[in-house]
């Protein structure tokens, strides 16, 4: 454990003009606070805090950031309070300790919604000041090392995946590499010990059969530089058994298969010299294909910097090879720490236009992941689902694509240009219409590759598809795609509902008030009329649920209708609900069993938590609603609408087994202004072959004229409306 000098002297070595009377307070009021308690390891729990501060030195914090490492726990675990830690050590570590509070309170609680609840106020924490970040990272790192003194397996685990799901990747974001590699090596040892042990022994073996191999790798590559005069110099380690395990996993080989499971790093003197070396090396040794990649040019999101190859190298070991300068080896090793030593101070002393660990503008690509995670987090119906989305967000290899006019943004491999778009801005994402791709226009699911340029071309009346959820891959596009179907459907709902209960009331011969319905809302789970139209819409209550609340005595006399649904739904009342072209999925869902199309007669069925379902009126499934008259819904097609939507109906056909009888089926649906939605063979035979075909039509008259088109040629034998 470091000594109060000890620490003090450490955090002014780099930083003279640190307050050592506020440090040296701070650890006396930690320690005397902390007093007797005990770690589960039996150590005094001071020895924690002091472990925090001394980790947060390393990365050469300021001395706000050391403070609050060790009062961090004060406030959630002795008697200490915010307030006299702002009187004693100012205002911007009484912040930071509250933010660091606010989180640990919550993590105590295992369940997943809390751990999502945690996450999200560990983004807005940071948000504000990205030194909360580091705190905890220090903070999870030493807990992390002592994990084993706890006796529960279920919590070590729990704990282990936190950190790899969590705090791994965000370590990797804000580029403490080191951090992030114990925190993976640590967790590792608890979630796959078995593993990590194989791995480890087979590492042993090796160390002794090639003994000394890394120093002689080491030596070459030192005498390659010092030959050409690059004053140079090599470093080389192992790679570590996560970093192993993961590379076996995502390759899907065996241990023996790899070969480079040695890393070794040049450090010269500026950035030109790292091309310089690359070419050396490039020039002596056989390059693996597809292992060069050039983050100079450009830098990750974190500001990571360095050209990585991979070559045959000496002695015919394949290995991978990092060349950066000496100022991009302090980014890389402190990632955002450094980002603070180099802009956090200035040369004359004087205050930095920007404080440390404050966003700004100004930082460019350096926290856009972060102000992607608030945008998330504003589009995210709850913690479970921004902690989703981060996920996402977080856990990707990257792809790099311009802008036209060259500005660059960084995305996860097998993004698409509505990731691209959303990346751009959300309202760009939200009016999506059209992409070029190197001037070319392509899908919107297309996947981009690194360097393509991307122009999007966007609408006013255009709004997300809700088809996009299925291909994008960042949380930010999936989250906003996500709020606009849950305000669509809330839409929907509302005005479907409202429409149920009308009718309702009117084929009741009863009068509907706003008054009645306002003594009832309590009743169904309701805060407002509107939320009670919503949760009719939705199907959670019928109309007749309602009904029967606001009159009672309704209930007897609508016994009478409990005859066949289907005998009065043939009716066809006067009072049907009109169905108009919704969007497909929200409030309404057309069923798969029989395509209904506009101009067949139909009905709907309430389906619980999906709204209603819309069937034909002789649909076979309608069998199973005969004895739940409750879930029946007159419905009507609104055939005097304007707007055009398409519906998809099905035919059957059996065509003949020759040369050109499926371009002529297609060509003759597609003259009578029909679009295959889908095709599939379900028999094939000699002589003919059943096929299945969903053809995009506007109505029944529509379908009937492609059916009578389709029996008129030579090469269909049959062909009929298909149901189910």
């Amino acid at each position: 454990m470091l000594r109060q000098y000890e620490l003090t002297e450490r955090v002014c070595s780099y930083d003279p003009g640190a307050d050592e009377d506020s440090l040296n307070r701070a650890y006396v009021y930690a320690m005397q606070k902390h007093g007797t308690q005990l770690r589960a390891s039996g150590d005094p729990y001071f020895s924690h805090p002091v472990e925090v501060a001394g980790l947060l030195s390393e990365k050469r914090l300021d001395a706000a950031s050391i403070m609050t490492g060790l009062l961090h726990d004060t406030v959630e675990d002795t008697d200490a309070t915010l307030d006299e830690i702002s009187k004693l050590f100012g205002d911007e570590v009484s912040g930071l300790v509250d933010g660091v509070t606010k989180l640990s309170q919550l993590e105590l609680q295992s369940e997943q919604n809390k751990q999502a609840e945690n996450f999200r106020k560990l983004v807005l924490a940071m948000s504000k000041d990205i030194r909360v970040l580091l705190v905890k990272l220090a903070d999870r790192l030493h807990n992390m090392s002592t994990l084993h003194f706890i006796k529960k397996e279920e919590k070590r685990r729990r704990i282990s995946r936190e950190t790899m799901d969590i705090y791994v990747p965000l370590a990797e974001r804000v580029g403490v590499r080191d951090w992030k590699e114990q925190l993976e090596e640590l967790a590792f040892r608890e979630l796959n010990p078995d593993a990590r042990s194989s791995i480890l022994k087979r590492l042993d073996f090796l160390n002794n059969e090639e003994g000394g191999l890394i120093d002689r790798v080491i030596k070459e590559l030192q005498g390659l530089m010092d030959q050409h005069g690059l004053n140079a110099k090599v470093t080389g380690r192992q790679k570590s058994p996560y970093s192993i395990w993961r590379k076996m996993q995502r390759q899907n080989v065996g241990f023996e298969q790899l070969s480079d499971i040695m890393a070794f790093r040049v450090i010269v003197e500026d950035p030109n010299e790292c091309y310089q070396a690359l070419g050396v090396i490039h020039g002596q040794y056989t390059v693996v294909p597809g292992r060069f990649k050039d983050y100079v040019s450009l830098p990750k999101p974190n500001g990571y910097q360095s050209l990585h190859t991979g070559v045959i190298g000496p002695e015919n070991q394949r290995i991978e090879i990092q060349i950066r300068t000496q100022h991009m080896h302090e980014v890389a090793e402190l990632g955002v720490a450094a980002h603070w030593v180099y802009k956090g101070q200035s040369n004359d002393g004087s205050e930095p236009e920007v404080k440390p660990g404050h966003i700004a503008n100004k930082e460019g690509n350096q926290y856009r992941w972060l102000r992607d995670m608030l945008d998330i987090m504003s589009n995210a119906a709850g913690p479970d689902e921004f902690l989703e989305h981060t996920k996402m967000e977080m856990f990707s290899d990257q792809v790099f694509v311009f802008t036209p006019k060259g500005d660059l943004h960084a995305l996860p491999r097998g993004a698409t240009p509505i990731d691209f778009a959303y990346s751009v801005h959300s309202e760009v994402g939200d009016h999506c219409v059209a992409a070029k791709v190197n001037g070319r226009i392509v899908p919107l699911r297309t996947k981009l590759r690194n360097g393509d340029q991307l122009e999007i071309s966007t609408s006013k009346g255009q709004t997300p598809n809700p088809s996009w959820e299925s291909f994008v891959v960042t949380g930010k596009a999936r989250a906003s795609i996500r709020r606009f179907i849950r305000s669509k459907q809330r839409e929907q709902y509302i005005s479907l509902g409202k429409e149920i209960l009308e009718n309702t009331f009117r084929q009741a011969d009863y009068e509907l008030t706003e008054k009645a319905l306002k003594s009832i809302l309590d009743k169904h789970g309701a805060d407002t009329i509107e939320t009670l139209h919503a949760r009719i819409g939705e199907g959670q209550v019928t109309g007749r649920e309602v009904l029967y609340s606001v009159y009672p005595g309704a209930k007897e006399s609508q016994q009478v209708a409990k005859k066949m649904p289907q005998t009065r739904a043939k009716d066809l009342p006067a009072h049907a609900i009109p169905i108009r072209g919704l969007i497909p999925g929200m409030a309404l869902h057309y069923a798969k069993c029989c395509h209904p199309l506009p101009g067949d007669r139909i009905v709907g069925i309430v389906t619980t938590g999906k709204g209603v379902t819309i069937h034909t009126i002789d649909c076979r499934t309608l069998e199973a609603f005969a004895d739940m008259p409750e879930r029946w819904i007159d419905v009507s097609w609104d055939m005097d609408s304007d707007e055009k939507s398409s519906f998809v109906g099905r035919i059957s056909a059996v065509i003949s087994n020759e040369p050109g009888a499926l371009a002529s089926l297609t060509t003759t649906i597609g003259r009578d202004g029909g679009n295959i939605n889908n095709l599939k063979f379900t028999n094939r035979g000699q002589d003919f072959f059943d096929i299945m075909v969903d053809v995009e039509v506007t109505d029944v008259r529509q379908l009937s004229n492609i059916i009578a088109a389709l029996r008129a040629s030579s090469v269909v034998n049959t062909v009929e409306r298909s149901q189910g």
